[in-house]
């Protein structure tokens, strides 16, 4: 019942006129950046922090969360109407919600996805509400070696976790621990890394990394892709589903945004791994499975169900914790600290009103968003015909402003072109960029924690493990470093299993 009453404040801080003006402002922004092919939501967010100075703090959360959420719902009109992904999250959705729309039914795709979006999103929220203060209660007995080794456990688990090389998560998470070390020593107040720059010394904001990382790099790799795919057109009176598309997607929007909220909990793991593995599910337990890829309605509305429940759900340990479980509630985490608000567990107890204004909001921006979506689908589907060419000079000149304006200094827009360069080698060589964000966002908090125990231990590293709590955090820090060497050795292990039987076959032939 608290949580319930908690949530009705939430709803009295939410429903102020401008938070509710910038709820729709930013989920607004979010369906927009959402459909703009190569930018995404945690760019877009980085893009905007520098706007949320001066704002509320409330406000500037309401905003930002908006246009989290509502990427997830714009990334699915460039999936199904151009057959591009307007941001990794709507891969799945592009597989089949193109084929649909090939088929004349891109009005029930564009609806399925509205629809499983909304509901997977409602509950998700009300998920939220109700595990944060459990979660947010349970690490109130939290001292400096368990901050350590759960800021720790943020960073691998997100290597081990996430899509692709664990090797290369763990390069990108080295990265962002470089990063976050220049500038001057907290306790001995020596320079590090600063290589005799005076401006170093204040250390590398982040703003620079997350503009750089995340937008310059998303514009120059969507510089060199033409998009010269055409959109199909569709209309309002398309944008309904009949009782037999009902019946055909409703189980999979509530699978879709269990596995979602579930996966969205996990460090690493995101809405692209989300809508994903839904995807694999619905198409394991649907009974006409030989659909998937060439029009299934249930799979778009899975894929989609899953990607906005994760979106969510990666706030639990994000307010709970202090712990972001995707790039874009890192992006979130480090709006809180640029505002002057310290995460961790003891933000539900000091900032009651911000967090569950919030959380409130979010019911109100969903269903703004399937109001948005439903009837105004055909509007925001004719941006898709405006050249990228002509939209990626305006995206950079904001981004660069954007950068000046944090401390008005050319040398953090030289910082934010070359972290720019970064982001977009490491999107050539296959390196994550969310471990580096978490890194920069997470390191002050790891290196305190770190030398506060070890300073209590007298240097000793027992303090690690003295206490139940820290014991078991370690242990999960370990298993999720041994998870990739021990899913390698029994990949490596069943190829060796298959090549025998495969020589066995032929010698028996």
């Amino acid at each position: 019942m608290d949580a319930l009453a908690s949530l009705a404040h939430g709803f009295s801080v939410a429903m102020t006129p401008t938070n509710l003006l910038f709820v729709l402002i930013g989920v607004t922004l979010g369906q927009l950046i959402g459909a703009l092919p190569g930018i995404g939501p945690s760019a877009g967010m980085a893009l905007l922090l520098p706007v949320t100075f001066g704002l509320e703090p409330v406000t500037a959360l309401v905003m930002l969360s908006g246009i989290m959420y509502g990427g997830m719902y714009g990334g699915t009109l460039t999936s199904v109407l151009v057959n591009v992904p307007g941001e990794a999250a709507s891969v799945m959705t592009a597989v089949d919600g193109n084929q649909l729309a090939r088929q004349g039914r891109a009005g029930q795709a564009l609806a399925a996805a509205a629809i499983g979006s909304f509901l997977a999103g409602i509950g998700a929220v009300a998920a939220l509400a109700f595990l944060t203060p459990v979660l947010s209660a349970f690490a109130l007995g939290f001292s400096a070696p368990e901050y350590f080794l759960l800021a720790l456990l943020g960073i691998t688990a997100t290597a081990s976790l996430g899509t692709g090389s664990a090797v290369k998560a763990m390069i990108g998470a080295t990265l962002g621990l470089m990063i976050a070390l220049v500038g001057t020593d907290p306790i001995q107040g020596t320079s590090r890394l600063t290589f005799g720059s005076l401006e170093l010394l204040e250390g590398v904001d982040f703003l620079p990394v997350a503009i750089g990382v995340f937008g310059i790099a998303e514009i120059l790799v969507s510089m060199e892709q033409t998009q010269a795919s055409r959109a199909v057109r569709t209309r309002l009176r398309d944008m309904w589903l009949t009782g037999k598309d009902w019946a055909e997607c409703r189980m999979a929007m509530l699978r879709g945004g269990l596995v979602g909220f579930v996966i969205g909990l996990m460090p690493g793991a995101g809405p692209t791994v989300a809508a994903l593995l839904a995807y694999i599910v619905e198409k394991k337990v649907s009974p006409h499975p030989e659909r998937f890829g060439h029009g299934a309605l249930d799979g778009v509305a899975a894929a989609e169900s899953a990607n906005n429940s994760a979106a969510h759900g990666a706030m639990v340990p994000m307010l709970a914790l202090g712990i972001p479980g995707s790039a874009s509630t890192a992006v979130l985490l480090a709006a809180l600290v640029l505002l002057g608000i310290r995460p961790g567990p003891m933000l539900l107890t000091e900032q009651a009103d911000l967090v569950w204004g919030l959380i409130a909001s979010m019911f109100v921006g969903n269903v703004i968003l399937l109001v948005m979506n439903l009837p105004l689908a055909p509007l925001f589907a004719s941006v898709l015909r405006i050249p990228y060419s002509y939209l990626a000079p305006g995206i950079l000149v904001v981004s660069l402003v954007g950068a000046y304006a944090i401390s008005l200094s050319l040398f953090n827009v030289g910082l934010t072109l070359f972290f720019g360069m970064v982001g977009y080698l490491m999107i050539r060589a296959d390196i994550p960029r969310a471990p580096l964000v978490l890194a920069v966002v997470l390191a002050p908090l790891m290196e305190s924690s770190l030398r506060q125990s070890l300073m209590l231990s007298e240097g000793s590293p027992a303090i690690f493990v003295e206490r139940p709590l820290s014991a078991v955090l370690a242990l999960l820090v370990i298993g999720s470093l041994a998870l990739p060497l021990v899913n390698f050795l029994l990949a490596r292990r069943a190829a060796r299993r298959a090549g025998v039987e495969e020589a066995l076959s032929h010698l028996s032939d």
